[in-house]
């Protein structure tokens, strides 16, 4: 419910940010891409495309710039982002198309965020326990730091958030989503 009404309101703001991608560069305004859901299925993840084309092609050039340690890559100032790509990335927008994950099941609005399947090929045994639930949109992690976090603080975080679930951990999760995203700290 809250996903529905959520898509309602931004709907307008989704719209301008669509507009301001496709006049940014070339290529799909949304993009989808295979992520790793609960217990390990498959999902076809929505995202605002904050990349130029072809930018998976240049990752291998790019791996030894990685600021982030465990299995996953982030740099703070990819070169592969576009103009716009930048600003949504920081504000978190990119991430607003999962609301049609979420509508569909395949997500929650809170819980561990849906990792690459080559990030999982990776994890040790103890990092696989943040797919036994539902990928969210936003998550505790998410809010404790973001990507300034060490990969095994990250899944101690969701390992947390899996065993210590309630409905009141997940409002105080969203609450603190918004000065997060406002914030901008850790994202990149």
């Amino acid at each position: 419910a809250l996903a529905t009404l959520l898509t309602t309101m931004l709907s307008p703001i989704l719209a301008l940010i669509a507009r301001a991608l496709k006049r940014d560069s070339d290529g799909p305004v949304r993009v989808r891409h295979a992520r790793i859901g609960r217990n390990g299925t498959p999902v076809t993840c929505y995202k605002y495309r904050s990349m130029k084309k072809e930018a998976e092609k240049e990752l291998a050039l790019l791996w030894e710039r990685n600021e982030v340690t465990g299995p996953i890559f982030k740099i703070r100032d990819d070169p592969r982002m576009t103009r716009v790509g930048k600003w949504i990335r920081r504000a978190s927008i990119d991430e607003l198309p999962q609301l049609i994950n979420v509508l569909n099941g395949e997500m929650s609005l809170v819980g561990p965020r849906p990792p690459l399947p080559n990030e999982v090929e990776k994890y040790e045994d103890w990092h696989k326990k943040r797919l036994e639930v539902a990928p969210g949109l936003t998550g505790l992690w998410q809010v404790s730091g973001r990507s300034d976090l060490p990969f095994d603080e990250m899944v101690m975080l969701d390992i947390y958030y899996i065993e210590n679930w309630s409905l009141g951990l997940d409002f105080k999760i969203f609450l603190r989503t918004i000065p997060a995203v406002l914030s901008g700290r850790g994202a990149y």
